[in-house]
């Protein structure tokens, strides 16, 4: 502690500090020499862009100069022969793992985030968001987070107030729910699609709409042996793509599989317990029994996010492993990894007793259950238990700090110690992991439990105001990220709906009274259920592509833009071709002249 109190003291007054790199408290000198020239080496040609660069952008520039820090000539760290170096190795991943670097994060800037908090979350008033405010300090993809919660919210809002009549006056008749089933199709169809064209006005706004993925950085944990890039010609590691797909389909997916077995496995137990707690409740019939039966599916429930949470670090693990070069394929494959287990984590029980058991009093208390408790035990585990352990935290900084008798910026010096101490934000995945089963459990049974959509409301009316307090004043402030728009996401959610369209059909044909109109011949009632189905699915991908992606508006700049940008092009090619042809005639006079 005592180099990081002098280093402070030396400070310039005019030094505004934008990244923290803690190191180690018995680094050797030769290793901060070493690392102190790499950087500075790879800044030797930059401009001053203070005023041209958002602080959030200029924290990002200096992240993707660490990340592509990579080794050449050099066998091992100085001062620490064990850690051992190739060409191309990641030298910030090779410290961090060595534990030469313990972190690396961005520092808060306390005047613009007190700004952002005013016009944010500290005032508890219906309003929107300040998302230009949030993309400025927190960058797009965190700003595109906040606006889809928020637009999902205000979404859900219809389906709301039409569900709880539904829930209140016609429980049982089933017949009726058709109506409500197919708005629940128009409206989980509509919203996704009109989400699309918001996201490209804000992004297009932002300046980041229009994103070449083809030409991404190697992501910092891909290795592999050093070569030449045959696109760009620049140096970077290459690493074959059958190795890849070796690790995929022979460690990876029996891995995944082997999991969905063990999910499978837990679902049976809880149904063991239910049928214990019902019989357990028929023999005695008292008050405390009637309270019993719902402990299985809290218990269930409990699992279940402790399930997901372990199998998250797993896939990560795993995919890490898998050695992708790219960021976007990173997270597709981790995505995709965990989306199929916590959909069959979250939804395998409620598909058994919709499907299997046909036990409908059963499934509406197992919905509700597992929608409320995965609600409250998220708000305790994401906000307010991280929240009070950093209010606590923050005591012991200040205590710390007035005990100090150095001549240093005991400001800065409390800035520094209270974030390294911070919780890591993790990215927006979680996030949207939550929305997505949201989505499920109010679009999957909604004629069953058409109430799933007023607690859904409920909960992201409070979530809006928790994750802005964890963002602003519980978790490290992240590094900013572009995005066009929440990528696998809105793939993610066009495929539930499209999985709600099957369920709703079908629990609506197996509903008593629509049975009675059939007593004959099931077939036929098989046969109109498939029919309508098919029927509702055309309807739905017809309106998602009468629906354009995009505003008017916004492809018509992007149109003139490539027009200006070809036009540009052309310029510069006969600008190109008139200076060849010059040179050409000087070198035939000068033929001439000899």
């Amino acid at each position: 502690m005592k180099v990081t109190l002098s280093a402070l003291d030396t400070c310039e007054s005019s030094f505004t500090p934008l990244v923290v790199l803690e190191l180690a408290q018995d680094v050797k000198e030769e290793t901060k020499e070493w690392l102190k020239n790499r950087i500075v080496s790879k800044k030797e040609d930059g401009d001053d862009n203070d005023d041209f660069l958002t602080m959030a952008e200029c924290q990002f520039i200096i992240k993707h100069e660490l990340e592509n820090l990579r080794a050449r000539d050099e066998k091992m760290i100085p001062g620490y022969p064990q850690a051992k170096l190739y060409p191309g190795k990641s030298l910030l991943r090779r410290l961090l793992t060595s534990g030469i670097v313990i972190q690396v994060f961005p520092l808060h800037d306390n005047e613009a985030l007190k700004k952002l908090e005013d016009s944010w979350y500290t005032r508890f008033t219906l309003k929107y968001q300040p998302l230009d405010r949030i993309r400025g300090y927190f960058g797009e993809t965190i700003a595109l987070y906040f606006g889809f919660l928020e637009y999902f919210t205000v979404a859900l809002i219809p389906m709301a107030v039409i569900g709880l009549p539904y829930y209140l006056f016609v429980w049982e008749d089933y017949d009726k729910y058709v109506i409500f089933a197919s708005f629940n199709l128009i409206w989980s169809t509509v919203i996704l699609e009109v989400w699309k064209r918001g996201c490209a006005n804000m992004t297009y706004r932002w300046g980041t709409l229009v994103m070449k993925r083809q030409f991404e950085e190697p992501r910092p944990g891909f290795h592999g042996v050093l070569g030449i890039n045959p696109v760009t010609g620049r140096e970077e590691p290459l690493y074959p793509s059958y190795k890849r797909q070796l690790r995929i389909y022979l460690v990876s997916l029996p891995f995944v599989c082997l999991c969905l077995y063990f999910s499978l496995y837990v679902m049976m137990i809880y149904f063991d317990m239910e049928a214990w707690a019902m019989s357990l409740h028929e023999s005695s019939g008292s008050e405390w029994t009637s309270v019993l039966l719902y402990v299985p599916s809290i218990i269930y429930a409990i699992v279940i996010e402790i399930m997901n949470r372990l199998y998250r670090y797993a896939a990560e693990f795993l995919t890490s492993w898998e050695n992708h070069r790219l960021e976007s394929a990173y997270q597709n494959h981790l995505i995709l990894k965990v989306l199929v287990f916590n959909f069959l984590n979250c939804f395998a029980s409620l598909f058994y007793i919709a499907f299997v058991l046909r036990d409908m009093k059963l499934l509406r208390q197992s919905l509700a259950t597992l929608l409320i408790t995965s609600q409250i035990l998220n708000q305790i585990m994401e906000s307010l238990l991280p929240y009070w352990l950093q209010k606590k935290h923050h005591v012991q900084v200040k205590r710390k700090v007035q005990a100090l008798k150095a001549d240093i910026d005991a400001t800065l010096y409390e800035q520094v110690v209270l974030e390294k101490e911070m919780g890591t934000y993790l990215g927006t995945f979680d996030d949207y992991l939550e929305l997505f089963l949201q989505f499920g459990y109010v679009s999957l049974f909604s004629c069953v439990y058409p109430l799933a959509a007023a607690f859904a409301v409920l909960n992201n009316f409070t979530e809006v105001n928790s994750d802005a307090l964890k963002m602003c004043r519980v978790l490290k402030r992240p590094f900013s990220e572009p995005s066009a728009n929440i990528g696998v996401w809105q793939l993610a959610f066009e495929t539930m709906s499209v999985i709600s369209v099957v369920t709703n059909c079908a629990l609506i044909g197996m509903s008593p009274q629509v049975n009675a109109l059939f007593p004959e011949s099931k077939l036929d009632l098989i046969l109109i259920v498939v029919a309508v189905e098919h029927a509702l699915l055309a309807f739905k991908f017809i309106l998602a592509f009468a629906i354009p992606d995009k505003p008017r508006h916004i492809q018509m700049k992007l149109a003139r833009l490539e027009f200006e940008s070809l036009e540009a092009l052309k310029r510069q090619q006969m600008k190109l071709m008139a200076q060849n042809l010059k040179e050409e005639s000087r070198e035939g006079n000068k033929e001439e002249e000899a």
